[in-house]
C-alpha cells in the first residue's frame, strides 16, 4: 500500500512538472497572423516568435496565397520581410520567395531569420529590387504591434 501511494505520488508530480514545463514553453513563444491585406487580399501568414537560448529572437513566417509579384498593380520584382523594433526603426531582413504546393496551385512561401532586437511589428512589402534600406508604401501583409 506505501508503495501505491509513493507511486502515484510520484506520478503526480512528474505529470504536474511537465504541465508546468509544457506551460513555460508556450509562454516563450508567440503567434500571431497578419492582418487581411488591401492589396492582396486572399494573402494570409503567421508569424511565431520565440526566444532562444542565446536571448535572439527566432522568427519564422508563414505566407500563403501570394500572388507572384510580377502580377502586382504595378508590377513589381520582390516581396521584402520587414521588422520594426522598439525605437520603431524597420530592418530588411530579407526576400521572401514563393512557391507552388505540390499538386496545388496555392502560392506559398516560408521565412526564417533570427534577430537579436525583439521585433514590435513584421510586415512584408512588394518592392522594385530586394536589397533596398526604407520599405516602399506597398504593404502586402501587416501584423499588429507586438507585446
Amino acid at each position: 500500500m506505501k508503495n501505491l501511494i509513493r507511486n502515484t505520488a510520484f506520478v503526480l508530480s512528474f505529470v504536474g512538472l511537465s504541465l508546468i514545463a509544457l506551460l513555460g514553453l508556450s509562454s516563450c513563444a508567440s503567434r500571431t497572423n497578419f492582418l487581411i491585406s488591401t492589396v492582396v487580399p486572399a494573402a494570409e501568414g503567421t508569424i511565431r516568435i520565440k526566444k532562444d537560448k542565446n536571448k535572439n529572437y527566432d522568427i519564422v513566417i508563414k505566407m500563403y496565397n501570394l500572388a507572384e509579384v510580377e502580377r502586382l498593380e504595378p508590377p513589381k520584382k520582390a516581396y521584402v520581410v520587414w521588422m520594426e523594433n522598439e525605437e520603431g526603426r524597420a530592418k530588411n531582413l530579407g526576400q521572401t520567395i514563393s512557391s507552388h504546393e505540390f499538386l496545388t496551385k496555392k502560392l506559398r512561401s516560408t521565412f526564417e531569420t533570427v534577430s537579436p532586437f525583439k521585433p514590435t511589428k513584421i510586415y512584408i512589402t512588394a518592392e522594385d529590387e530586394a536589397n533596398v534600406i526604407s520599405p516602399s508604401s506597398m504593404i502586402i501583409l501587416l501584423s499588429n504591434p507586438f507585446h
